[in-house]
């Protein structure tokens, strides 16, 4: 589907542009040199350090390289980014199939929007802060519980060492 100049893709489309522009982003910024290039910076080192040092340096990078991929993925999972594309998708979609909408723009209906979307975040960020809580208070309570044991078992082990002494004494 075309509209003049801008086309118009499948759903989701806009998250995939996104991830494969990342990716391409990341791979220039993590592109390997040569080895002759590698092995020139290290002139000092033998010939077999050199090429242990370059495996290294791929294996680095090849990590490197999949760590922040699977960050940018598990951050694009927590912030919904694909469900906010998707929705500015629509919203692209109906605009340019309806002729008259420039027409129709009304800044209350996107305050609405806006506002919505913004008040569905902070419900969002205030579920994730309250989870962290609960988690903190469960910590908490354990490391309390944990302290009071030690107490306890410190308190033992000095009343044993107690009769254990006035039973010398006795003898």
């Amino acid at each position: 589907m075309e509209n003049g100049n801008r086309e118009i893709g499948y759903p989701g489309s806009r998250h995939v542009d996104m991830k494969r522009s990342f990716k391409l982003g990341l791979h220039g910024l993590l592109t390997t040199c040569s080895k002759e290039e590698f092995c020139k910076a290290f002139p000092k080192f033998s010939q077999t350090e050199q090429e242990r040092l370059h495996r290294l340096y791929i294996q680095v990078i090849v990590s490197l390289h999949q760590n922040i991929e699977d960050e940018f993925e598990v951050l694009c999972e927590e912030t919904k980014v694909g469900n906010v594309l998707d929705t500015v998708e629509e919203l692209v979609e109906e605009q340019s199939l309806d002729p008259l909408y420039p027409d129709k723009t009304n800044l209350k209906d996107v305050a609405q929007v806006l506002s919505t979307l913004k008040k569905n975040e902070i419900q969002n960020l205030t579920s994730m802060l309250e989870k962290s809580e609960a988690q903190n208070k469960v910590l908490r309570s354990r490391v309390e519980g944990l302290r009071k044991e030690t107490q306890n078992a410190l308190e033992k082990i000095e009343k044993t060492g107690g009769m254990l002494n006035d039973g010398r004494r006795n003898d």
